[in-house]
Parts: structure tokens; C-alpha cells; sequence
């Protein structure tokens, strides 16, 4: 059997929950700015697939980079890491 290639996993909020079987997630990262050097927050916004849609706003969950599945949609859901409160 051949072994697959390592895919890329990011850990997030959702921030949106509103389609059928789809999320939102919003991940964050700091870095620093290339001349001052302050810490900046850069944000991105990946689309995943929720096979189960049992993902709420504010969850944290962990995705991974899967087959394109729609224009936009090329992340799955593998877990949630922590339940909004």
C-alpha cells in the first residue's frame, strides 16, 4: 500500500457555521515585522468540510489539507479541540 504524503494541519476558531456540511476558520499567527520587529497578528480564513455539522462558532478545532472539494474548499475538519462556552 503506498504511503501518503504529509499534509498540512492548522489549528482554529470558527468563525462561521451557517452552510451545510461547511465552516469558516480563522487562524492566527504572530510574527514579527521585518523592520521594526513588533509582533504583528496575521489572520487567514480557510473553508473546511464538516462531514457531521456538529461545529459551532467559537469552537477550536484542527483541520487538514484534503482534495479540493469546492472552488474554495480544500480543508476538512479532523477534530475539536475545545467546545465554545
Amino acid at each position: 500500500m503506498a504511503e501518503r504524503n504529509l499534509r498540512k494541519q492548522r489549528v482554529g476558531v470558527v468563525t462561521s457555521s451557517g452552510m451545510d456540511k461547511s465552516i469558516v476558520i480563522s487562524v492566527e499567527r504572530k510574527m514579527a515585522h521585518p523592520i521594526y520587529g513588533k509582533f504583528v497578528k496575521k489572520t487567514n480564513k480557510f473553508m473546511a468540510h464538516d462531514e457531521t455539522n456538529d461545529c459551532n462558532v467559537g469552537d477550536t478545532v484542527r483541520i487538514m489539507e484534503t482534495r479540493p472539494m469546492s472552488k474554495r474548499k480544500c480543508w476538512r475538519v479532523v477534530e475539536v479541540l475545545e467546545r465554545a462556552k
